[in-house]
């Protein structure tokens, strides 16, 4: 499957350097006969894209790596690196264009547009349209990072090239040169994508919490196997986009014996695997079932019910020490977790006078 998406992305990215090559060859010419600074920085802006196709291509295959003693989760997350490349070529451009363009603002130059030139404007806008379209959707459907920012490039062009197209007909029939504005617009809005760009892959290397649904798919799958009470503590570390480590804790009754839940942490990693190709380390809660069952449910009702807690669980009793230990999850109002906590113990010692109550705040990991 790995090496199907490689082949697939390798294969996407080619038909961006075709494409944009090409383009970045026509409006060079076409810019230069017209005088149109606005046009050859466009067609500057097309070779960065073949040139992020390339890095697209290199990224791709060293992500291939196999793992080793110092990358024991493998090298997926040089995708992310290759798409932080692309981003940074992109506001590179942006930046050489708006430059440009102020000069031809304080300098003017009037351009020349023919039919020829108005021909390849329209052209280009078609072309990147539908290249963008095209590769961002097979970034969408590879999960790469990098395609989507190439996609998303190309599409931004298209905007930028209408925008030329727009100055064009501004000057032949009003005979208004708008050419320097234009070509600043073009530029900021380089600069503008370029900072979006950057912003997913630095997103996925900061530790970007995984999606709702995501989370919710895989609660609902293990919540499935005998004996699970409860799914808690999600937590999934990406090293890739194909390439999730993970980790959560499972509720079962105390009654399970040990080798029972070895079979069931077993099968719960086992099948997240076959699933989503997720390494996934299982935690066990126990659930009480004898004497302290009813302190437990009494506990547990009375911690939901204090303000702002949405989730209440790992519930334990030491009873030699009359302590109990529990971890709440608030809601995103609380920013103090120790001043919060405190709060919630004195409050369930009020109600329980007997026990000591050790409380951990948890918090979820999803977006």
């Amino acid at each position: 499957m790995e090496g199907t998406r490689s082949k697939q992305i390798i294969r996407t990215s080619i038909l961006g350097i075709a494409a944009n090559v090409l383009l970045a060859a026509f409006k060079a010419a076409v810019g230069l006969v017209a005088g149109s600074i606005a046009i050859i920085m466009d067609a500057v802006n097309n070779l960065t894209d073949a040139l992020s196709s390339v890095i697209t291509i290199i990224g791709t295959k060293l992500s291939e790596r196999p793992p080793d003693r110092q990358h024991p989760f493998g090298h997926g997350r040089i995708e992310y690196f290759s798409a932080m490349a692309i981003a940074l070529i992109v506001l590179a451009a942006g930046v050489a264009s708006l430059i440009e363009s102020v000069k031809k603002i304080i300098h003017p130059v009037v351009p020349e547009y023919t039919k020829a030139t108005l021909t390849v404007i329209v052209v280009a806008i078609v072309v990147k349209l539908l290249l963008g379209r095209y590769v961002k959707r097979q970034g969408d459907r590879l999960k790469s990072d990098a395609l989507r920012a190439s996609g998303a490039d190309a599409l931004s062009d298209a905007a930028v090239t209408l925008a030329t197209l727009v100055s064009a007909i501004l000057l032949l029939l009003c005979h208004v040169n708008l050419d320097g504005i234009f070509g600043t617009l073009i530029s900021l809005v380089i600069i503008k994508t370029g900072v979006e760009m950057l912003g997913a892959p630095v997103s996925q290397l900061l530790g970007k919490s995984a999606s709702r649904d995501l989370v919710a798919a895989i609660r609902q799958r293990v919540i499935q196997q005998f004996g699970v009470q409860g799914v808690y503590d999600i937590i999934l570390n990406y090293y890739g986009p194909n390439t999730i480590i993970g980790s959560m804790n499972v509720s079962v009754p105390d009654t399970m014996t040990a080798r029972e839940i070895h079979g069931l942490s077993r099968a719960i990693a086992t099948d997240l695997m076959k699933t989503y190709g997720m390494v996934t380390n299982v935690g066990v809660y126990a659930t009480y079932t004898g004497a302290l069952a009813q302190l437990q449910t009494q506990v547990t009702r009375a911690a939901l019910a204090f303000p702002h807690v949405i989730q209440v669980h790992a519930f334990y009793v030491y009873e030699e020490d009359n302590i109990i230990t529990l971890d709440i999850v608030p809601d995103d109002e609380v920013t103090d977790d120790g001043a919060f906590a405190a709060d919630v113990a004195a409050e369930l010692r009020r109600q329980f006078p007997d026990y000591e109550f050790q409380i951990l705040i948890d918090h979820t990991y999803t977006a």
